[in-house]
């Protein structure tokens, strides 16, 4: 991704301007009106023209036909997340070339189901997996392989090889989190991973980036380090599950008011979208709540001693 410092003429004091208007990338930027940009940040008009034309050329198309798109898809592979409702609710599953944002509050399951993924994507095709080994980033030190040697165990695989074929990463800052996945790259060209799993995404951002005079540098690292994931999942024909964290939001009088975090940077990346609450004893409610080709509804599953299941 192409810094705004990066375009003459636009000098720190103009880009901080350009992002606290919310012009956060090139992208925005080159789809922009000059007027209007202008009056938001304060800018010469004919330097926002400037500025907008030089997006503009970086900008490269990458074009394809839809037969190309097709044959793209027909190598996407299905990992089952071990409840069928669940899969049922996702269209088969875990997809590659996606990903997949699950929200909601602690003791949702969100971790729980990551564990899953986890252990399943090794399994082999007949049985749902991928045969694949897994990348998982833990933001929050959740990560714990007793769980999933427990689960690897249920589903009669070799607890030591499954564990041995999962990466963990522990970045202790967003930035330590940034630099990782980026450097992750030179190993998944193997393609020998399948599975990309965050948990959480956002911990990290929350973390380091206090206050509405942070917001726009903490969405742009964001949005940087969300497209990076999805870079990914399509080059490298994997699937990324990444977990966030929610708030209430007051301005919700009526109905659910949890929101997850992250804005519309979080709202609009993910290939999936899916909010997750706890029911009765070992139930969990999943609401698709975007999607691609699929509808919104919701299904019951459980989380148990043995895994996710029906």
């Amino acid at each position: 991704m192409i810094d705004l410092e990066e375009l003459k003429g636009v000098g720190p004091a103009t880009a901080s301007k350009l992002r606290e208007a919310g012009y956060l990338d090139i992208e925005i930027i080159a789809t922009s009106n000059p007027y209007e940009m202008a009056e938001k940040t304060g800018l010469s008009i004919e330097l926002c023209k400037d500025i907008i034309n030089q997006a503009k050329d970086k900008i490269t198309v990458d074009m394809k036909t839809g037969l190309e798109i097709l044959k793209q898809r027909q190598s996407v592979g299905k990992l089952t997340t071990g409840s069928s409702k669940l899969d049922e609710l996702l269209g088969g599953g875990i997809e590659t070339q996606s990903t997949y944002e699950f929200y909601g509050k602690f003791s949702s399951g969100k971790s729980q189901i990551g564990f899953q993924l986890a252990v399943n994507v090794q399994l082999p095709k007949n049985k749902g997996g991928l045969e694949g080994k897994v990348i998982f980033i833990d933001t929050e030190g959740t990560f714990r392989p007793d769980r999933i040697a427990e689960l690897a165990k249920y589903k009669k695989l070799d607890p030591e090889q499954v564990l041995n074929n999962i990466l963990v990463i522990k970045p202790s800052n967003s930035e330590e989190q940034i630099i990782a996945t980026e450097k992750i790259e030179y190993t998944l060209k193997s393609g020998e991973f399948k599975l990309i799993i965050v948990d959480s995404l956002t911990s990290h951002f929350r973390a380091d980036y206090i206050g509405r005079g942070s917001l726009s540098e903490r969405q742009q690292k964001l949005n940087k380090h969300l497209h990076t994931l999805q870079k990914y999942s399509e080059k490298y024909n994997l699937a990324v599950y990444y977990t966030n964290q929610v708030m209430d939001n007051p301005g919700i009088m009526y109905g659910d008011p949890v929101t997850a975090i992250g804005g519309n940077v979080l709202a609009h990346a993910a290939t999936y979208r899916v909010y997750i609450r706890k029911s009765k004893d070992e139930k969990r409610i999943a609401r698709l709540i975007d999607s691609p080709n699929l509808p919104e509804r919701e299904v019951v599953f459980k989380i148990t001693p043995e895994g996710v299941t029906d």
